[in-house]
């Protein structure tokens, strides 16, 4: 059946050869990665493979993905795998969402200086959380918390923040469980007033140790005593930190988090058209208050080009950082603590042996079952890169014969 929906991958393919062109020597190796990874993606050019399903015959090509992770059509396993690690750690208390955003003048060298503004902004947030929960006059313990970097508004412009999803409690002095009150976590002016303080302290550091760079309309900023007279009036305004209401439990964390930890800059759902006049997509207008925040853009095709790739991260970068209790090297550990603190049980799953010689069929069946008559789909050949299968199948009936 034929696609009914528009996808990035049709626009890089129909227009990607004349924006490179148009843009050679402005792009880094990591964009074009990206371009590359999308246009070839789930088509002939990676391989793939054939299966048929025992039942009825019915045969499938499926090409492989690029498993890039700005690929809009290769973040569902991803999210989904990411997301089944999780709902084991998940506690039975209150969580709470904390967004720390950042002003658009510093957006304005994050722009030229993504992997150490990027750093700096977990590290801020996530010693701003810590530090005000580990006071007691506000909590007076040690927490854990996810935080998921996103660097896109809605018209995909450049917009770095960070979402924390953080339990409501954690583990006080003598190492019992302290609750934060129902509702509220932490105050918010307080956690915005600390983020400010520590974010331009690091700033500051990262620019003494010639750790930013700079270019353009931002090049005199190298010079230290501009980059202060930049930086001193933004330790006087508010800096947008938000704490949304808690979530309902576990499963309302695990529902957020899937919709935010693997999404990228904009989804194939939301494009509508690309023709002569651009790329037409919906976005969400989030200042417009009591009504719909619906809206509709077009981007002429450069543009739009240029602002998805705006949001491709340095190699290597994580953009999904754990801190606290939950840090890597004793999340184990430390949710162990956790549970035996709020008296939950552990439930081990029994774990069936699986006979090393499992036959042919069970290791090349697919997960997803024929869709005419529910049989199991085997794999039946595989073909290397810019391949066809040695024998395309014929047209496709209701039957499922070919």
């Amino acid at each position: 059946m034929a696609r009914n929906t528009l996808e990035v991958a049709d626009i890089f393919r129909a227009h990607g050869d004349a924006w490179r062109q148009a843009n050679a020597g402005h792009l880094s190796l990591n964009q074009l990665k990206v371009m590359s990874a999308i246009e070839r993606c789930r088509t002939a050019s990676l391989g793939g493979h054939v299966a048929a399903c025992e039942g009825c015959g019915h045969i499938h090509i499926a090409y492989n993905s690029c498993r890039n992770r700005h690929c809009p059509k290769c973040q569902g396993t991803a999210a989904k795998d990411w997301l089944a690690a999780r709902q084991a750690e998940m506690l039975p208390v209150e969580y709470y969402h904390v967004v720390f955003t950042l002003p658009a003048t510093i957006t304005d060298i994050a722009y030229q200086n993504k992997a150490a503004i990027y750093a700096i902004l977990f590290r801020a947030a996530a010693e701003t959380m810590i530090t005000i929960a580990d006071d007691p006059k506000h909590l007076g313990a040690r927490i854990g918390l996810t935080a998921v970097l996103h660097t896109w508004g809605s018209a995909l412009t450049h917009h770095p923040h960070v979402h924390c999803v953080v339990p409501g409690g954690g583990i006080g002095k003598t190492g019992q469980w302290i609750a934060c009150r129902p509702g509220f976590f932490l105050p918010v002016r307080v956690l915005s007033r600390l983020f400010r303080r520590l974010f331009l302290e690091k700033l500051m550091a990262a620019h003494d140790n010639e750790q930013l760079r700079f270019f353009g309309n931002l090049r005199h900023l190298a010079a230290t005593k501009n980059f202060a007279d930049y930086l001193r009036p933004l330790r006087k305004t508010e800096w947008v930190v938000y704490a949304k209401r808690p979530f309902a439990g576990p499963e309302a964390v695990l529902a957020y988090l899937s919709r935010y930890t693997h999404r990228i800059a904009i989804a194939n759902s939301r494009l509508i058209a690309c023709n002569d006049n651009g790329v037409t997509f919906k976005w969400k207008d989030y200042r417009i208050k009591g009504q719909s925040k619906q809206k509709v853009m077009t981007l002429n095709t450069p543009e739009f080009i240029r602002r998805f790739l705006i949001h491709v991260l340095p190699p290597g970068f994580h953009r999904i950082r754990h801190y606290g209790l939950f840090a890597n090297a004793r999340r184990a550990s430390n949710l162990t603590q956790l549970r035996e603190l709020l008296g939950v049980i552990t439930q081990h799953r029994e774990v069936e042996n699986v006979a090393e010689a499992a036959n042919d069929n069970e290791e090349r069946m697919l997960a997803f079952p024929c869709p005419w008559c529910g049989g199991h789909m085997i794999i039946i050949e595989t073909f290397e890169r810019n391949a066809q299968p040695r024998a395309p199948p014929e047209p496709q009936t209701r039957t499922g014969t070919r």
